[in-house]
This record gives C-alpha cells, sequence and structure tokens, in this order.
C-alpha cells in the first residue's frame, strides 16, 4: 500500500504540470487542490492500465526519482505553454498595430492583464484544442510516455532539441495567424504616411487610430475563421514534439 502511494505520487509529478499550469486546462478557472486531486485520480488510472510502469526503478533514491519525474513533467508541458504563449504574442502584435495597445482585460483565471485581439486568440485556440480532440491526444501522450520511461527512470536527452525545434517552427506559423490583419493594418499604415506628407494640415494621427481600429475589428472574425487551420496545425506539432521529449 505505501508503494503504491509512492508510485501514484511520482505519477502524479509527472502529470501535473500540465493539468495545473500549461494551457488550454490553466484557462479554466479550478482551486489548484482540484487539480492536482484531478492530477492524482489520472495517475491512478494510468499506474492501474500500463504494465511498464510497474518496474520499481525508484526504490533506491525515492527523491531523485521524484526530482526527474517533476522536471520530465515540465519538459512535456512546455510544447503547450510555448504555442499559446506565441498565439498570444501574435495576438498582441495585432493589438498595437490595431491602435490597442493600451487596452486590457482582466483574466478571470490568473487575475492578470491580457490585451484585447491576444485574449481572443488565446480563448479560440482553445476551442480549437478541445474541438479537435486534443484532450485525448495529450491523454495518450502521457499514458505512452510510462511505457517509453517507466517511473524513476525519467531521463529525456533529447527534450532541449526537441523543445529548440517546437519553438522555431511555431514561431513561423504563429505570424500566420493574423497575418491577413498585420498585412492590412501595414498596407493603411503606408496610406496614411503618404496622406501626411501630401496634406500635412490634416490630423493623420487621429484619423489613423480610427481607420485602424475600425479595420482591425471588421477583419477579426475572418481573420479567426480563416487561422483555425494554422492553429490547429501548432496545437498538432505541440503534441507531436511532447512525443519526442518522452
Amino acid at each position: 500500500m505505501f508503494e503504491t502511494a509512492l508510485a501514484v505520487l511520482l505519477a502524479t509529478l509527472r502529470l501535473g504540470p500540465l493539468l495545473v499550469f500549461a494551457p488550454p486546462f490553466s484557462l479554466v478557472r479550478l482551486p489548484i487542490w482540484t487539480r492536482t486531486v484531478l492530477a492524482m485520480a489520472l495517475a491512478l488510472c494510468v499506474l492501474g492500465i500500463s504494465t511498464p510502469v510497474q518496474a520499481q526503478a525508484w526504490r533506491g533514491d525515492f527523491v531523485s526519482a521524484a526530482s526527474s519525474e517533476l522536471v520530465l513533467g515540465i519538459a512535456m508541458a512546455l510544447p503547450l505553454q510555448l504555442a499559446f504563449a506565441m498565439i498570444g504574442v501574435t495576438g498582441r502584435a495585432l493589438d498595437i498595430q490595431a491602435g490597442f495597445g493600451l487596452a486590457f482585460l482582466i483574466d478571470p483565471t490568473t487575475r492578470a492583464q491580457m490585451p484585447l485581439i491576444g485574449a481572443l486568440f488565446t480563448y479560440a485556440a482553445a476551442a480549437i484544442f478541445f474541438a479537435t480532440g486534443g484532450v485525448a491526444d495529450v491523454l495518450a501522450v502521457l499514458s505512452a510516455s510510462f511505457a517509453v520511461l517507466p517511473l524513476g527512470a525519467a531521463a529525456a536527452p533529447g527534450a532541449v532539441q526537441a523543445v529548440l525545434a517546437f519553438l522555431g517552427t511555431v514561431a513561423i506559423l504563429s505570424m500566420g495567424v493574423a497575418g491577413l490583419a498585420i498585412l492590412t493594418l501595414l498596407l493603411i499604415d503606408l496610406v496614411i504616411a503618404m496622406l501626411s506628407r501630401t496634406l500635412p494640415q490634416m490630423n493623420v494621427l487621429v484619423l489613423g487610430f480610427q481607420v485602424k481600429a475600425l479595420t482591425a475589428l471588421l477583419l477579426l472574425p475572418l481573420t479567426l475563421g480563416l487561422s483555425a487551420g494554422i492553429v490547429a496545425r501548432i496545437l498538432r506539432l505541440a503534441i507531436e514534439a511532447m512525443t519526442r521529449i518522452a
């Protein structure tokens, strides 16, 4: 019984960072103890269906095994965090270009300030993640990780290379999420710059803010619709990066 409790604790350290800290799970407002209990229940289920985890490699040094499991859990949660972070950065860039740089929303989950369009992009990505079966895929990756890396033997030498390769790819793809709106606003900036040279008496600064803000609001539904495929691809690459880490 005591060894079973220790095994559940080790499995929770591997599963916990993804459920507690990584989006989109962190976007749902739940108490921290509820997330912890959910991670422990999931760990108990995984231990019940995965036979390779019965290899008690952690009996010699429990502290070292716990540390390695926690590091592995953080590494596996990192691709999803980077994916949502880059999507949020793209939305923030669109916020600034459209003149919404000073507009912030209060995230009820983290109680932190979030940019207007960046928040919409983040929650839209979360909706796409749940709609495309991302939860089932993540659970499958986590369950398979115990077959590849038994408890106490968590060592992923290729984790750094996998995360860096994924970061380079997602940084390029994320710019396509709002590429249409950004290009349109750039053209508007060029037109306004030409007007400022030909009509210096016109207050182009005020005119530019109004035109760009209205254009961004009009293009936002179209941008979210066209970028759904790119967001789904980014999330799929994040899950594939998790498999390479494990």
